[in-house]
């Protein structure tokens, strides 16, 4: 189940605080705290929610934390138009994006105190192209190990410009050799963005082109919904999907809890933190 245990440790968010509350407990307040999220594959909001008021309930006796109320969204496109309607009161993503966010939009801010909880990003794959999976995992380390993966996370993260746009990147082109589908969403600037002209960027598309090339085989990008990520990976209409994982090193929850039936993963190329961003004011 997507974040789902990660997600435990954020259900203890003092959004009424960050959100412009009034810090008073959820039974004084008239709504619930709204707080947006990209749809989960694997669970509903209505159990998304139990497991934040059941973390909640725990520690009821020495905080006033609480859970709150999660609404889905299938791409980052709608959930951002809910948040300057003010249909929701925050919008959960990672750091990286987040900034992205703030830096396009001068009405945005950083929900402030979210617990450091990471995810680990990967990409998935179904289970009977496990020599596709071997292959990623050995362009991954190659990548890991001569340093090409820390400099892209410094081009495209560390060190970028957010508020500017990053500029497309070309894919290589392999004469005569066989061709991998991978989805692209948009959903994640700069992780993973379409431009304005429809064109993919940002560093999982940067990531995309060095595999490529270790690999010997073509990629073409499908941009879809990040909603249908798994549909589309099913129904075989993309071979390749981004996905994000609690990491092994997660004492949170036990191996391969985030990894959807019939799905394996690759090893993480890079992790990052959860975040929230608001409406100023």
């Amino acid at each position: 189940m997507r974040k789902i245990f990660a997600a435990l440790m954020l259900a203890v968010l003092v959004l009424m605080t960050g959100c412009g509350g009034d810090n008073k407990a959820p039974a004084e307040n008239k709504e619930p705290i709204k707080l947006g999220i990209i749809k989960h594959l694997n669970v509903t909001e209505t159990l998304l929610d139990n497991y934040f008021e059941k973390a909640a309930s725990r520690m009821k006796q020495t905080s006033d934390l609480y859970a709150p109320k999660h609404v889905f969204f299938d791409n980052m496109t709608s959930m951002l138009a809910a948040l300057q309607e003010g249909q929701i009161n925050a919008l959960s993503t990672y750091q990286s994006v987040s900034k992205y966010l703030i830096a396009q939009n001068a009405d945005f801010e950083p929900v402030k105190n979210i617990p450091n909880v990471s995810d680990a990003f990967c990409c998935a794959m179904r289970a009977d192209d496990a020599a596709l999976k071997k292959e990623f995992d050995a362009a991954l380390l190659k990548m890991t190990a001569d340093r090409t993966l820390a400099k892209l996370v410094k081009t495209y993260i560390t060190d970028a410009d957010y508020s500017k746009t990053p500029k497309a990147v070309a894919m290589p082109t392999i004469d005569g050799a066989p061709t991998v589908k991978v989805a692209v969403t948009g959903d994640l600037p700069p992780l993973d963005l379409i431009t304005a002209d429809g064109k993919p960027a940002g560093f999982n598309t940067a990531v995309l082109s060095e595999i490529s090339q270790l690999i010997g085989k073509n990629f073409e990008l499908v941009q879809v919904d990040s909603g249908a990520r798994a549909v589309a990976l099913t129904a075989k209409e993309v071979d390749v999907i981004f996905w994000v994982a609690v990491p092994e090193t997660d004492t949170l929850a036990p191996p391969d809890c985030d990894t959807p039936e019939g799905v394996i993963l690759t090893a993480p190329y890079f992790t990052d933190a959860i975040a929230h961003v608001k409406v100023k004011g």
